[in-house]
C-alpha cells in the first residue's frame, strides 16, 4: 500500500493507492485509518478498485461498519470510482445521502475528492 500526502489548507489528505484490494473486511478498513493517522492525515482518498465488491453490496453490511467507524473517529473519506456499474437502488440512495454530508463522499475523480476533502 502506498500513501501519498496532499497538503491543503495546512492539513494532510492521504491518497491511498495499490494494485490490489486493500479493504476486504472491517479490520482492513480500520488499518487504513490507523496508517493514515500515523502520518497525521485524518482525511483520505480511496479508490473503488482497492475495495472489495462486498463493500458495495450493502446487504453484507461491510460499508456500513467501516464508514460508521470512520465517522465515529472523525476520519473523512472520499471514494473515487464509477459507481454506475452497480445496479442497486439502495446503493445509489446510500451514495446520494452520504454525499449530502462532508464525512463520506463518493466521487468520480481525484480532483473532486480533493475539493470535497478540502472543505471544513
Amino acid at each position: 500500500m502506498q500513501i501519498d500526502l496532499i497538503q491543503v489548507n495546512d492539513r494532510n489528505i492521504a491518497e491511498v493507492k495499490d494494485t490490489d484490494i486493500l479493504i476486504n473486511n472491517l479490520d482492513d478498513g480500520l488499518q487504513i485509518m490507523v496508517d493514515c493517522a500515523a502520518q497525521e492525515a485524518y482525511k483520505a482518498i480511496l479508490y473503488q478498485e482497492n475495495i472489495s465488491a462486498d463493500f458495495f453490496e450493502l446487504k453484507t453490511k461491510l460499508a456500513g461498519e467501516i464508514l460508521q467507524k470512520y465517522t465515529q473517529y472523525d476520519f473523512d473519506v472520499a471514494i473515487v470510482g464509477d459507481f454506475s456499474i452497480y445496479n442497486s437502488k439502495s446503493l445509489n440512495d446510500f451514495i446520494y445521502e452520504s454525499n449530502k454530508g462532508r464525512k463520506i463522499n463518493f466521487v468520480a475523480t481525484r480532483d473532486e475528492a480533493i475539493t470535497r476533502l478540502s472543505k471544513g
